[in-house]
């Protein structure tokens, strides 16, 4: 016997991840779309994410045999921020266009979470392009950086990048602390270093091109580069230091660690045990169990049977009911 089928949606900067699945069932169908949703002077555009999600769920339903999703968690990124009109206007959307009744919107910083850690107290570090912390007792959230490459997300791959590619341009220079290995590497990917301010400086993906390079520091860090190391360790502690800011202080919680920049394995994965020891000595460190959309999928299970236990916040937790109602417990974020 399978439980209500419910909807479970990543949306970020690679475009849309959509799973249909139901209650004691699992994940049944799945796609994608490879088109980001438009952000505008409201913020994240709820009509271009209908657009794209409303044909995806309905062919996704018609694929698995669930009939319409009882529920529903969209987690999106920059939906803490920006998020004002899909909070006022999706749970209607999704209701008339998908007979969808339960409604969470999420933070992918909140997907994120649960997909690493599930439904438990602790904290998780997201580092990618950026990086953020995010940290829950169980009563409400809290996070801290985020805020972008050019006023945080400090010890994420922009960061990193940025940090090798200073590195190699004071070696350039004949500055100390310069790398000539990190002066090799930047003119194999980008050629004559005089030219990096031309490439980088007009670009709108400036933090993707900077963190692009975060995995030659990894390397050269791993062939012994004192400045390649120095600059990892010097993101752990950037690391440590957002985990302990919201990691609960009771217990032993559990750090999670998720995102696409821990690939680069021991070279930086040796640094933040070391820092995590340091600043957080009562929790341990995991790996993450499954990825934002994977943390989505639960979500929408637990909606689904009656078991969600997460706080809701004015940001970046919201679940409305049938009445439009929000049925989490309000909580506090500390940002």
């Amino acid at each position: 016997m399978s439980g209500p089928g419910y909807l479970a949606v990543d949306s970020g900067g690679s475009g849309l991840r959509v799973v249909v699945g139901a209650g004691g069932r699992g994940p049944l169908a799945r796609a994608a779309s490879g088109e980001p949703v438009r952000t505008g002077a409201r913020g994240i555009d709820p009509e271009h994410l209908m657009e794209q999600l409303v044909p995806m769920a309905r062919a996704l339903c018609a694929e698995a045999g669930t009939g319409p999703p009882v529920a529903a968690v969209v987690g999106a990124a920059g939906m803490a921020s920006l998020g004002d009109a899909l909070r006022a206007e999706l749970p209607g959307a999704l209701g008339r266009e998908l007979g969808v009744r339960w409604v969470a919107l999420a933070a992918d910083a909140v997907t994120a979470y649960v997909g690493a850690l599930g439904p438990r107290p602790g904290a998780v570090i997201a580092a990618g392009t950026g990086l953020i912390a995010t940290g829950t007792d169980l009563t409400g959230w809290r996070r801290a950086d985020g805020w972008g490459h050019l006023l945080g997300d400090c010890g994420g791959g922009a960061w990193i990048g940025r940090a090798g590619l200073e590195a190699a341009l004071r070696a350039h220079d004949g500055r100390e602390r310069g790398s000539h290995l990190l002066l090799a590497a930047a003119e194999d990917v980008f050629g004559p270093v005089t030219g990096l301010p031309g490439l980088l400086y007009p670009r709108t993906d400036r933090p993707a091109v900077l963190a692009s390079f975060a995995p030659r520091v990894g390397e050269c860090a791993a062939g012994g580069d004192r400045v390649a190391v120095e600059i990892l360790r010097a993101a752990a502690r950037h690391m440590a230091d957002s985990a302990a800011a919201v990691c609960p202080a009771e217990g032993a919680p559990a750090v999670g660690l998720t995102g696409g920049l821990f690939r680069m394995g021991d070279p930086l994965l040796g640094p933040v045990d070391e820092e995590l020891a340091r600043r957080l000595p009562g929790a341990r460190r995991v790996m993450a169990e499954g990825d934002p959309l994977h943390g989505a999928v639960r979500m929408a299970e637990d909606l689904t049977t009656g078991s969600f236990t997460l706080p809701g916040d004015a940001t970046m937790l919201c679940v409305t009911g049938p009445a439009g109602e929000d049925v989490t417990r309000a909580a506090d974020t500390r940002t």
